[in-house]
């Protein structure tokens, strides 16, 4: 009996989501709700979230950043700090037992037209050892732009129109 009552809704629905003029975005099944937590960033995209993701996956091997996490709605990536930073040993101590990293996590959820895009950052003390220590940096203006590299990227291979 269900499948009878859900089979025309279905049929209806994906109808729906074709017609032309339509002013609603068909969302993508299973997208998660994203909220943007203090000191991380967001942007929306004219794509869709496996275009976003490809846009950073493609972007990060281009760049030499390791990815240490590649989901459907979250790529996180790694970059290793080389070299002494007394800056950061004296804002988040020493990294005397393994790599210093930037990690740089973007989840990502939306439709196939209108992707929601957050950013946010951590230094890592002693990557990926037993003493590991993550601290979060805020979004500072070079972040945002990072971001708004992967909204140009994005959207350069999208048939969607642009938002504002």
């Amino acid at each position: 009996m269900m499948r009878i009552l859900f089979a025309p809704l279905a049929l209806g629905l994906a109808v729906a989501g074709c017609q032309s003029g339509s002013t609603q975005r068909a969302a993508l099944p299973d997208q998660p709700q994203l909220s943007v937590p203090a000191g991380a960033q967001s942007v929306t995209i004219a794509a869709s979230p496996p275009a976003v993701r490809q846009a950073l996956v493609s972007s990060a091997l281009e760049r030499g950043t390791k990815v240490v996490q590649d989901q459907p709605n979250m790529v996180v990536m790694e970059r290793t700090m080389a070299g002494e930073n007394p800056a950061l040993d004296s804002e988040f101590g020493p990294s005397d037992n393994g790599d210093r990293v930037i990690r740089i996590r973007v989840r990502f959820t939306g439709g196939n037209c209108e992707t929601l895009a957050v950013q946010d950052l951590a230094v890592i003390n002693n990557a990926h050892t037993a003493l590991e220590q993550s601290f979060v940096l805020p979004g500072n203006p070079n972040t945002m732009q990072s971001l708004q590299g992967l909204k140009s990227r994005a959207e350069s291979t999208s048939t969607c129109p642009r938002l504002s």
